[in-house]
């Protein structure tokens, strides 16, 4: 795309634009195109500010969660990801139960409220196996939501048990499933799509899937995965076909765009690599765009993993509302080590970053019921501008 195609808006739809959104009326695809197509950074995110502030105020949630991944053994081969390993290469694992327990119970003293389980789709695990490493984690931490798999992964319990959905998640519902996780979307839109996904779970069963979860009372997060080689007009359809989905469930409790990421030793599992990352400007760019499309869901979350520190505050002010929690290792895209970007923070650093950023700092629960609400920023802390002759 040219520099000169994203430097202009017309007047005249800028205004149409700003009074849609004051009136909370619905924007439109050809609206998701133009606003991507603004080089107006500022604009975007005060529009984009002003959704946030009506539906949350200062408030930006989180929670204190660790990730837990039982394999990362995969038959598939995705283009964008570093993480899965083939049977039998040296640093292919899958975890024992029993092993997977005592490391959950190591993150206990943290004071986790939540368990974050995604894993490859492990061509000779049975079934079996996940429901019951549930019901294992729910014992050993029976205070912690159990937030696991995607939709990819359920697609894939259908096959190698033979069950269908609907009776896979009444199984894992009992073993003590809360939420499914919201990856396995990437980009919906198949010209992209089959560029870059190397399993069978498309939009069909992941929304299939979703709409099941949702209709047995579960409050799931939705995902996109942006800055590879999609285009802005595919992020747009890929928002709109969630925005129909939570019309018809109103089952998504936020919405998590997540930026592509090179590996950080050049894996060439990942083969996207020669493509450029996104920039911190794009990245604000298209929380804001998400945020003004996606009305009708309450929660926009910045993954601070995938985005740095620094672009995961000023998301906040592009309308984020929620920052991931502590993460003590996420495999399923490197710890963006190029940002210095930490593997861990606690409770007290996530406090840090919300009140620096200008916000109220809320604890929240996996169903984004709240925990408990902390003082916002120290009005004492704000740099004062002084003469340098003073």
């Amino acid at each position: 795309m040219s520099r000169a195609s994203l430097d202009v808006m017309d007047a005249g739809l800028k205004r149409e634009i700003e009074a849609k959104v004051s009136a909370g009326e619905r924007l439109s695809r050809a609206d998701g195109v133009a606003l991507y197509a603004s080089d107006d950074l500022a604009w975007l995110g005060g529009l984009a500010h002003e959704v946030r502030t009506r539906k949350n105020g200062d408030r930006t949630f989180f929670n204190v969660n660790r990730h837990l991944n039982l394999t990362n053994v995969c038959s598939a081969s995705c283009a964008y990801c570093s993480f899965q390993r083939k049977p039998g290469e040296a640093d292919a694992y899958t975890m024992r139960i029993e092993e997977a327990v005592r490391l959950a119970k190591e993150m206990e003293p943290a004071g986790i409220t939540e368990l974050h389980i995604v894993n490859g789709l492990h061509p000779t695990l049975p079934w079996r196996y996940y429901p019951r490493s549930l019901r294992e984690l729910r014992k050993a931490l029976p205070g912690v939501a159990l937030k696991a798999f995607t939709a990819t992964e359920i697609h894939w319990f259908e096959k190698i048990s033979g069950l269908p959905a609907d009776e896979i998640l009444d199984e894992l519902i009992d073993a003590g499933l809360e939420s499914l996780t919201g990856g396995g979307a990437e980009i919906f839109d198949w010209e992209i799509r089959q560029r870059i996904v190397d399993h069978n779970t498309h939009w069909e069963d992941w929304s299939r899937i979703h709409r099941l979860a949702h209709a047995k009372g579960l409050r799931t997060p939705c995902t996109m995965l942006y800055g590879h080689i999609e285009e802005p007009r595919h992020r747009v359809d890929h928002v709109l076909r969630l925005r129909e989905l939570q019309d018809e469930t109103g089952g998504f409790a936020v919405f998590i765009p997540l930026r592509f990421q090179h590996d950080a030793a050049g894996d060439p599992r990942n083969r996207l690599m020669n493509q450029p990352m996104a920039t911190g400007a794009e990245a604000l760019k298209t929380f804001a765009v998400s945020r003004l499309l996606f009305d009708n869901v309450d929660h926009v979350k910045c993954f601070w993993v995938m985005h740095g520190l620094t672009t995961a505050q000023l998301a906040l002010n592009f309308g984020a509302d929620d920052l991931d929690g502590s993460v003590v290792e996420y495999k399923i895209t490197h710890d963006a080590d190029r940002f210095g970007t930490p593997n861990t923070m606690t409770r007290e650093d996530l406090l840090a970053i919300i009140r620096d950023a200008g916000f109220r700092p809320v604890e929240r629960d996996t169903r984004y019921r709240e925990i408990r609400s902390y003082d916002g920023p120290d009005p004492a802390r704000r740099e004062i501008p002084t003469s340098i002759d003073a």
